[in-house]
């Protein structure tokens, strides 16, 4: 059984990161002018999430909204904690300046989403719902209104994209 665990966590880690890849290769073809293929690459990047889904159902690793903001904080926790900086840091060391910006984005976006998703848990009753935008450029999220541009890379408002 512990073969099969160990396979459905890689399962869905490469099937998540083809639904995101897929999708970056559906707006470039778009932009170039290949709309059917465009048009492809977001059909395989939906299959690729009906896959991911599928292997994280098998994992049993979804649960009550409440478990699940837990799991979202300490996830987004370890991410801004943990990973991202030591990335940064070997981004820095090696001169990768692109690398670099990126990691430095996810890393303070990271620890907007773990406030966001903490707030969320301790007010889970609340059943009002509130305008949340995302930055395209850095990916900070927001609840409200857009900012007039954002506080972590500074691209205007106009930008956001209203998450329905």
């Amino acid at each position: 059984m512990e073969k099969s665990v160990q396979n459905l966590k890689e399962a869905f880690a490469g099937e998540s990161q083809a639904n995101r890849k897929y999708l970056a290769f559906a707006e470039k073809a778009e932009r170039e002018g290949f709309p059917q293929v465009a048009r492809l690459f977001r059909a395989a990047a939906e299959a690729e999430t009906v896959h991911a889904l599928n292997h994280l159902r098998a994992l049993k690793a979804i649960q009550s909204t409440p478990e699940n903001l837990k799991e979202a904080v300490s996830g987004e926790t370890a991410e801004f904690l943990e990973m991202y900086p030591h990335m940064i840091a070997s981004a820095q060391a090696e001169g990768h300046k692109d690398a670099e910006r990126t990691f430095n984005f996810a890393n303070e976006v990271e620890k907007v989403h773990a406030r966001l998703f903490q707030k969320a848990l301790e007010n889970l009753t609340n059943k009002e719902l509130v305008d949340i935008f995302v930055c395209p450029v850095c990916g900070y999220t927001v609840e409200g209104e857009a900012p007039d541009k954002c506080p972590i890379c500074n691209a205007v408002k106009k930008l956001f994209k209203r998450i329905e």
